[in-house]
């Protein structure tokens, strides 16, 4: 339209004018841009309609309750006391219990942890080869095992002690039972709480020296580590004789676990029996042991008699990856990098069930007391608690 007929009158306007309602029939409008203008009025009504199609706007929430579905299990986990008091004909200041779970672990819905899961800290009867960040704690102390267990008890809050005889191992110092039993005497005398006594690994050596040292202990209900399926008759034998309990070590296996325990139970009670499936630390197995350490406990809660046993975490492997001690400025310090190894190893174990952790560095047995303590205590947290780590800015180049 050009601007001289702007102001000329339309013929068609003028037409439909003339009419309130128009029908066409076969036609072909061809148009480069088409628009439609509603008037208010017809706005108003389009509104007015789509709003009576719709459901009032809700003004409270639906009232629902939350229920938890809850599996059914039939099985107990055995309580294992650990430890003496005088009045149960020991001389420790107190006795520990684990064990007893009618849920998996932490199944705060269903079923809290009936005992607390223990720490024990790793003692040696000789000094041996650590990585630096853990020596640096210890090395006052590694020539006298008796002072290295009181400085993790009164320094470290360790809740029990594991005494290992490793120099009783024959391509070592081949100490004698004898010899290895007055350490585990001393060690009864530096401290009072329960202790764990563990064998040098010598297959010839761990019978007579696992002996010995439930002899001298006898009353105090320690913890021998351990029988396996090649040496367990003599470790079973002095454990009914003494009155004390017995760590069944296998490696990862389900069906080798079930057969020790099998083999054990002729000879002991299952309130003797702790396992000890083996722990593949952070770094080199750690989701295998995770999932073979939860098949067997979930296993025992299903009712398989076989595999109703606390579960013990030899945590300290975690120092046997490299990356948890290796000198590398990539991986971050050292002084922090390995706790965090052997951290990380026990929070994972402790989720898939483990009763008993046997640590080394004082931050790594800390942090785990603390983790437990936190859930024992099943507080209520408030979200605003929680870090806000959606607005978390990384520098540049982190």
């Amino acid at each position: 339209m050009t601007e001289q007929d702007e102001g000329r009158s339309n013929p068609l306007d003028e037409l439909l004018g003339e009419f309130v309602e128009l029908e066409l029939e076969n036609v072909t409008i061809e148009v480069d841009e088409l628009k439609v203008a509603l008037r208010p009025m017809v706005r108003q009504l389009a509104q007015a309609a789509a709003r009576a199609a719709l459901p009032s706007r809700p003004t409270s929430l639906i009232p629902t309750k939350f229920q938890a579905k809850l599996p059914q299990y039939t099985g107990t986990i055995h309580e294992i006391t650990i430890g003496a008091t005088k009045g149960e004909g020991g001389s420790r200041s107190n006795s520990i219990t684990i064990g007893g779970h009618t849920a998996p672990a932490w199944d705060l819905f269903q079923a809290p942890p009936k005992n607390r899961p223990i720490i024990a800290a790793d003692v040696f009867d000789m000094p041996i080869s650590l990585a630096s960040v853990v020596k640096a704690h210890y090395k006052e102390v590694m020539h006298d095992p008796a002072e290295w267990a009181k400085l993790c008890v009164d320094k470290f809050g360790a809740d029990v002690i594991t005494v290992h005889l490793i120099s009783t191992d024959r391509q070592i110092k081949d100490t004698s039972p004898n010899e290895a039993a007055k350490t585990v005497e001393e060690v009864l005398q530096a401290v009072r709480v329960p202790i764990l006594v563990g064998s040098a690994g010598d297959p010839e050596k761990d019978g007579p020296v696992l002996a010995k040292a439930a002899e001298v202990a006898e009353g105090e209900r320690t913890l021998l580590c351990s029988a396996t399926v090649d040496v367990y008759e003599p470790v079973a034998e002095a454990a009914k004789r003494h009155d004390q309990v017995v760590l069944s070590w296998t490696s990862l296996d389900i069906n080798q676990q079930k057969e020790l325990n099998r083999r054990l139970i002729e000879w002991l009670k299952p309130e003797q029996i702790v396992i000890d499936p083996t722990t593949a630390a952070l770094g080199y197995g750690l989701e295998y042991a995770f999932t073979m350490m939860q098949r067997m406990r979930l296993a025992g809660l299903l009712g398989d008699s076989e595999l109703q046993y606390p579960i013990s975490s030899g945590t300290t492997n975690a120092w046997a990856a490299r990356e948890a001690w290796l000198k590398n400025p990539e991986l971050g310090p050292r002084e922090l990098r390995g706790p965090i190894w052997e951290s990380v190893t026990a929070l994972a174990l402790l989720l898939a069930g483990n009763d008993l952790f046997m640590m080394m560095h004082p931050a790594a047995i800390k942090t785990l007391h603390d983790l437990i303590d936190w859930l024992m205590e099943r507080r209520d947290v408030k979200p605003e608690d929680y870090a806000d780590w959606t607005t978390v800015t990384i520098p540049e180049g982190a």
